[in-house]
């Protein structure tokens, strides 16, 4: 069994690669691996407060590893971070880096670029898999998502701090992805069958903010879909109990 840690968005899709990797039981997944947004002690891109995020990996039984980043990191300060990372990891003999990635090509070849030159191996549970049928797994399975961030493009503010179910899923407009996979919503797992016992919470206020990519595309760390970044977000904010 290879020793792997999983990097952990706190998302509904990297809880369904856990899932899968400890039921094919190649991989011992170890530990979770979570970039935070130093500047508002949040989960990058999720929103999420770092309280629930390590309640969240209590409530897994795992250990987490948290790697900092600013909101003006660009693309080589978060290279550079996510080697210090990697290298910590191999250094502590793991050899297998877990993705919860669907379809996003280009992100797949810059995650097993970037781990090639260290020396890791990646493993993407959930690749190809139809998104449909994952989010019915998902939910069939018992686990519990609430959404954190809605991209205004798609979808309007009153998906924003749904809960993921398969009313949800049907309400969705016919050009969003079921799991989100172009960055259309994000999610909050707070309970399923790999959690001891659910995270407690409460729904606060939603909260509309606007981001834009970086003049320089080359220098720009969400270069894979640059212009669904000049957008406006909701975030939900949760509240731990």
């Amino acid at each position: 069994m290879t020793k792997a840690y999983l990097n952990w968005s706190s998302g509904k899709d990297s809880a369904l690669s856990l899932y899968y990797s400890k039921k094919q039981k190649e991989y011992k997944v170890e530990k979770l691996l979570t970039t935070i947004n130093k500047d508002v002690d949040r989960v990058t891109m999720h929103g999420v407060r770092t309280e629930l995020l390590l309640q969240q990996a209590e409530e897994l039984g795992l250990p987490i590893q948290i790697s900092e980043l600013s909101a003006e990191t660009n693309m080589e300060e978060y290279n550079r971070k996510m080697k210090e990372a990697t290298d910590s990891l191999l250094n502590n003999g793991y050899t297998h880096s877990i993705f919860g990635d669907i379809f996003l090509e280009d992100l797949k070849k810059y995650r097993e670029d970037q781990l090639k030159s260290v020396g890791l191996t990646p493993f993407f549970p959930l690749w190809k898999k139809n998104t449909r049928d994952l989010i019915s797994e998902f939910i069939d399975l018992g686990f519990k998502a609430v959404v954190v961030c809605t991209n205004s493009k798609y979808l309007d503010d009153s998906f924003c701090g749904r809960i993921i179910d398969h009313q949800f899923v049907l309400d969705l407009p016919e050009n969003v992805d079921a799991c989100g996979e172009n960055g259309e919503f994000h999610t909050f797992v707070f309970d399923g069958p790999l959690f001891k016992s659910p995270v407690k919470f409460k729904i606060g206020e939603k909260v509309n903010r606007s981001y834009k990519p970086t003049k320089d595309n080359d220098d720009n760390c969400f270069q894979e879909d640059d212009e669904s970044w000049d957008t406006e977000f909701c975030f939900c904010d949760l509240i731990p109990e």
